[in-house]
């Protein structure tokens, strides 16, 4: 049996890295895409970072906390957890063949398959439906 994503876009919160690599511009694009394409919302890791009691308390309510970081170094998740939220999936851009550097003529190629991983983590199995399955 297939698994369904069964979380309306409003419960689906995205959290990009916006570092000074590719990798973290990657991140945020990704996270633009998956919110133009109605997965989930981008929202404000400054916020977070920034203890907004409103924000965190948002991100603490939503169905799924979704953290996209540009590197190892992890710091989108780490100001999450630093704030109390659990992060539910989680994708670090270079796991993903990416290479870390400081050109910033990015690939929308590089930026579709972090927003399609992604979409799998979301709906193991179920990429092709998420969009219907999601409630915009």
């Amino acid at each position: 049996m297939v698994e369904k994503c069964l979380c309306e876009a409003g419960e689906v919160l995205i959290f990009p890295c916006s570092g000074g690599s590719n990798c973290g511009q990657i991140a945020n694009q990704a996270a633009v895409q998956l919110t133009e394409e109605g997965v989930g919302t981008i929202y404000c890791l400054a916020g977070i970072g920034a203890h907004d009691s409103v924000m965190v308390e948002t991100t603490k309510a939503a169905k799924r906390v979704v953290t996209i970081d540009g590197c190892s170094t992890a710091c989108a998740k780490r100001t999450l957890e630093h704030a109390g939220v659990m992060v539910t999936d989680y994708l670090d851009v270079t796991e993903e063949g990416i290479e870390k550097s400081h050109d910033f003529k990015l690939s929308p190629q590089d930026i579709s398959s972090i927003a399609a991983r992604v979409k799998e983590r979301l709906c193991p199995g179920d990429n092709s439906r998420i969009k219907d399955s999601v409630k915009v």
